[in-house]
Formats: structure tokens, sequence, C-alpha cells
């Protein structure tokens, strides 16, 4: 229901789920040859299960779509500007 919400009244851009930690793959190819790891980067009790990308006028508008989300998905949700 959120995200028909976010499509009517023109937010939506581009939302999806991400699996777990313990299904990650770290690459690093810094050094020349590409250097893989099962796992995450980081260890940690939290991680990201997903994401909105969404279009707002302004911070106010996205903090309060975000409230909606977090409400919707029963999950703590972060705002960053996509740069």
């Amino acid at each position: 229901v959120f995200n028909s919400d976010l499509r009517a009244n023109g937010h939506w851009v581009f939302a999806g789920g991400l699996g777990s930690p313990t299904t990650a793959t770290v690459i690093d190819g810094r050094g020349g040859a590409a250097i893989l790891t099962d796992g995450p980067v980081v260890e940690t009790k939290e991680w990201l299960s997903g994401f909105w990308i969404i279009e707002a006028d302004d911070l106010d508008v996205a903090l309060k779509l975000a409230a909606a989300g977090s409400e919707a998905c029963n999950r703590r949700v972060e705002v960053r500007p996509f740069l």
C-alpha cells in the first residue's frame, strides 16, 4: 500500500529489497587482481534490508514519507540525499 501511494503521488523512482549480509561477497580490486571475500564488509547487528529512491520537493517531504515508510515496513528508516 505504501509503495502504491508513492507511485500515485509522484514520489516513486525505484525500490528494492536486499539479501542478508550472509549472502554478500566483497570484491576488492584496488591492488590489481580482484580479491573476493565471502560475507559483509563490516560485521554488525543492524543491516540494510532494502531501500526506496524517491522524489521529494524538500527534506520535510522526504522525512514525512520516511516516517510513513517506517510505519509501513515496521523498521527504522534512514534518510539520505541521492548524489
